[in-house]
């Protein structure tokens, strides 16, 4: 890839609708798997996560490419994907190395512009074991109301980010951003709600893995696409606490030093309960290295979600009327940046990425891990 081509490929693989994004993926890959959400779009469309194999069966070495666990972060995640098969990675893989492109795996939400799923959970935080005892947030508990209060008038407003900003003077800022962001599970609709029970989507990422061998494989690589956190444009590459620092290591193995970690204090994200890579852990151990490439977006803008759950919470029957698009436009533009020089960012962070995992994955000293 160079400059130039950088460039024209962003103005190509971008989208700016689920639709458009499935479309795209169908067309570069027609052989895909549909797996339908039970749940429809804005005007009653049917959703799907898509799926794409390639490789030989039985290769016991395999890269997982997911995009879309955080609904409009799919934009970005889709438009990596189809970088990658434009790439052509996938037509000279050796028959030890396999791939496996999961699109807009929570669909619901790519389409609707949210976050969460259909059951209105952050997806990042449903990978819990559901039969042991759930995390504990107590700072949410404490914040629940001031996190996303009832009354959104000015005065509400204000009531809520004094409450926010008292806790976070006695606290710190650190324990607003855990408060807020590690996952809660007492609270349904709230902000980054893990839920009480795995979502569809989640179950739909264990029926792909299974029904595609991944517990077979010998060695998985795993990039899951995110926007959000970070400088604009920068595509962070975090591991999640539960592989762990020998997953870190495992992950500086493959990807180099740009690597962060919650463990060490590296990455933009703090810890929490319930990622995805809770998942991984559980299927492969250490036959895995997970990370998150994490684009970064615009400053932190707390509205954004509030709004998005405030509506959902008290004006369902509104989340398709003018205030309801509304908001959810704006939580759009705020994970998925409109600009070329944004754009172009992502296809080449993105490429460099696919590049280093493919690399590991078919190199004799891959065996390393």
């Amino acid at each position: 890839m160079n400059l130039d081509s950088a460039q024209q490929l962003a103005s190509i693989v971008f989208s700016d609708s689920y639709a458009e994004a499935r479309q795209k993926f169908l067309t570069a890959v027609p052989s895909s798997k549909p797996y339908r959400c039970s749940t429809g779009g804005p005007s009653g469309e049917a959703l799907f996560t898509d799926v794409a194999y390639f490789g030989r069966p039985d290769a016991k070495r395999l890269l997982v490419l997911v995009s879309g666990t955080h609904g409009p972060e799919g934009y970005c995640g889709s438009a990596a994907q189809l970088a990658f098969l434009r790439a052509r990675f996938h037509e000279e893989l050796p028959p030890s190395t396999a791939v496996l492109c999961v699109h807009a795996l929570n669909c619901y939400g790519f389409a609707w512009d949210r976050r969460v799923t259909a059951e209105g959970c952050d997806l990042n935080r449903n990978f819990v074991d559901f039969s042991e005892p759930l995390p504990a947030n107590p700072g949410y508990e404490e914040l629940a109301e001031h996190f996303v209060p009832a009354d959104i008038t000015p005065d509400g407003i204000r009531r809520a980010e004094a409450a926010v900003a008292a806790y976070r003077s006695a606290r710190g800022e650190l324990s607003v951003r855990v408060a807020r962001s590690s996952g809660q599970y007492n609270r349904p609709g709230g902000l980054f709600y893990g839920g009480a029970e795995p979502t569809e989507a989640r179950r739909t990422l264990e029926r792909v893995a299974t029904e595609f061998g991944v517990a077979d494989r010998d060695q998985v690589v795993i990039v899951d696409y995110h926007t959000g956190l970070g400088r604009y444009g920068y595509g962070e590459l975090q591991c999640e606490q539960p592989s762990g620092l020998t997953g870190y290591d495992r992950a500086v193995r493959v990807f180099g030093p740009s690597v962060t970690s919650p463990d060490l204090g590296t990455s933009t994200s703090v810890v929490i309960s319930g990622s995805q890579d809770e998942f991984w852990q559980r299927t492969l151990g250490d036959r895995h290295v997970y990370v998150a490439l994490e684009f970064g977006t615009y400053d932190s803008k707390p509205e954004l979600l509030r709004n998005d759950h405030w509506l959902f919470m008290h004006r369902a029957g509104e989340a398709d009327s003018g205030l309801g698009r509304e908001i959810r436009r704006a939580t759009k533009l705020h994970y998925y940046p409109q600009g070329a020089d944004w754009k172009e960012m992502v296809v080449w962070r993105s490429h460099q990425v696919h590049r280093q995992a493919i690399e590991a994955l078919t190199s004799k000293g891959s065996q390393s891990w």
